[in-house]
C-alpha cells in the first residue's frame, strides 16, 4: 500500500476546481476504483462515515435538494475544530458562508439570518485536533434544492484561474438534459489565440470541452453562458447568463512508467527532472493513460473502507495529494514505505507515490512536485498492467482521438 501527502503549512494557498480552504481538507479516499483498478476511492453520496472520522457534518456528504434554510452544522466531539469553511461553488467561484466556530471550539454555524443559495452546490471543509495536537481532515459537497422546472450547468475549471495547458472545459447539470444540441449550442468556448474548440457529451449529465492537442501557454479562454431560458428537456429551463474565463499557464506533463517506477517531469518541452516513484501493486494496478490534475491538497485522509479494502488501512495524514481521476487515483507523498521502493517497486493500491516526510517536506520529492503543480497539468501513465483510463474518469477526454471526440458533439 502507498499513496501519500503534503504538510499543512501550505494549506490555503492552494488552488484547485475545489479552491481556497479545500486545500486544507479532502474527502475521504481509498487507494483503489470501485472497479479494481486506478487509485483512490472517495466516499460515494449514502454511505455511512467511517468509524474514525472525528468530524460531523451536516448535510451529509453528497446530499440533494437540501432546504435554503438548511440546517449546516460542522462538530467534534472533543478536541476543538482549526478551520471550517462553507462555501457556494458555482462555475468556478467561491462564496464564503459567514459563521463561527462555538467558544468551547466543539461546533460551527453560519451566522443567524443566514440562507444557502437555491440551486446552488456547496463545499464543506474541515480540520480538527484532537486532544494530542492531532490533525483529522473531511470534505464534503451538497446542492440545494432547484426551483421546479430549472436546470443548472456547474462549470470547471475556476474563473479567473490560471491552469496547466491540459484543462478540459467540463459542466455538469443537475438534471438529464434531453435537448442537448440546444444547449450545447449556447455555450460558447473561445480561445485567444483562437482555435478550434468542440463540446463532448458523456451521458445526458456531462458536457465536456476541449481542442484538438493542449492548449498553447498564454492561451486566454473565455466560456460564455447563455442557459437562461434554454429548454434542456420538455419544461425545463435554464437560468445561467454569465462569462466566465481562464489563462492557460505554463505547460508540463509528466511521464510515469510504471514498469521503470520513474516519473520524468517535462516543462515546456525539456526535462525538468526523473523522480522515482511506486505504482500500483500487480493486484491494484494503475491506470494508463493521460490523466489531468483536478484537485490538490496539503493534507488528505485515505480509508480502505471507502473502497472495498476494509481495514487494510487508514492514514489520516496523507500528504502532498493531487487527484487525477474521479473513482480516486492520485499522485500523492508517501512517507510510510521504505526509502528503497520507490523506483524499485510498485506497492501501491492504484495509486502513484512520491517518497515525502510524515507531516510533508517541500524537500522531499513529492513537496517539490505538489509545488510545481497546477491544475491543468496533466500526468501520463505508462507500461502499467491496467486498462486505459475512462475518457470521463475525472478529465480523461485527452486519451480520445480528436476524431471520437468531434462525433460525442450534439452540434454534429
Amino acid at each position: 500500500m502507498t499513496c501519500v501527502r503534503k504538510r499543512a503549512q501550505r494549506a490555503l494557498a492552494v488552488a484547485g476546481l475545489v479552491a481556497g480552504l479545500a486545500g486544507l481538507s479532502a474527502g475521504l479516499a481509498g487507494c483503489t476504483g470501485a472497479d479494481g483498478g486506478g487509485g483512490v476511492g472517495i466516499v460515494l453520496p449514502g454511505k455511512a462515515r467511517a468509524p474514525g472520522d472525528v468530524i460531523r457534518i451536516s448535510p451529509e456528504d453528497g446530499s440533494r435538494a437540501v432546504p435554503a434554510g438548511g440546517p449546516v452544522e460542522v462538530k467534534v466531539d472533543s478536541g476543538r475544530l482549526e478551520r471550517v469553511s462553507v462555501a457556494r461553488v458555482e462555475d468556478g467561484r467561491r462564496t464564503e458562508v459567514p459563521g463561527e466556530v462555538s467558544p468551547d471550539g466543539l461546533r460551527w454555524r453560519p451566522r443567524p439570518g443566514g440562507r444557502l443559495a437555491l440551486a446552488a452546490k456547496y463545499s464543506v471543509d474541515a480540520v480538527a485536533l484532537d486532544a494530542h495536537g492531532r490533525r483529522s481532515a473531511r470534505h464534503t459537497t451538497f446542492t440545494t434544492v432547484v426551483p421546479e422546472s430549472r436546470f443548472i450547468g456547474y462549470f470547471k475549471p475556476e474563473n479567473r484561474s490560471t491552469v496547466g495547458t491540459g484543462m478540459i472545459v467540463s459542466f455538469g447539470f443537475n438534471m438529464p438534459i434531453e435537448d442537448r444540441a440546444a444547449v450545447e449550442r449556447a455555450i460558447r468556448v473561445t480561445s485567444d489565440p483562437p482555435v478550434e474548440v468542440v463540446g463532448h457529451w458523456f451521458g445526458k449529465e456531462r458536457l465536456d470541452f476541449r481542442p484538438a492537442a493542449y492548449w498553447r501557454p498564454g492561451t486566454r479562454v473565455t466560456v460564455e453562458l447563455a442557459l437562461r431560458d434554454v429548454e434542456g428537456a420538455p419544461g425545463v429551463y435554464g437560468i445561467q447568463r454569465k462569462t466566465v474565463g481562464f489563462t492557460v499557464g505554463r505547460s508540463q506533463v509528466s511521464v510515469v512508467d510504471a514498469a521503470a517506477h520513474t516519473m520524468e517531469v517535462r516543462r515546456n518541452g525539456g526535462v525538468l527532472a526523473t523522480l522515482p516513484v511506486t505504482a500500483g501493486a500487480p493486484k491494484t494496478t494503475t491506470y494508463n493513460g493521460k490523466m489531468v490534475v483536478t484537485e490538490l491538497y496539503d493534507v488528505t485522509r485515505m480509508n480502505g473502507a471507502t473502497v472495498g479494502f476494509g481495514g487494510e488501512y487508514d492514514i489520516k495524514d496523507v500528504p502532498h495529494a493531487m487527484r487525477l481521476t474521479d473513482s480516486g487515483t492520485f499522485l500523492h507523498g508517501n512517507y510510510w514505505a521504505d526509502a528503497a521502493t520507490f523506483g524499485s517497486a510498485n506497492v501501491s493500491h492504484g495509486c502513484v507515490g512520491l517518497r515525502d516526510e510524515k507531516g510533508g517536506s517541500a524537500d522531499s520529492p513529492a513537496g517539490w512536485f505538489f509545488d510545481r503543480t497546477l491544475i491543468g497539468d496533466v500526468v501520463e501513465v505508462v507500461n502499467s498492467r491496467d486498462k486505459e483510463v475512462a475518457p470521463d474518469n475525472g478529465l480523461g477526454g485527452w486519451n480520445l482521438e480528436w476524431d471520437r471526440w468531434k462525433a460525442g458533439s450534439a452540434l454534429r
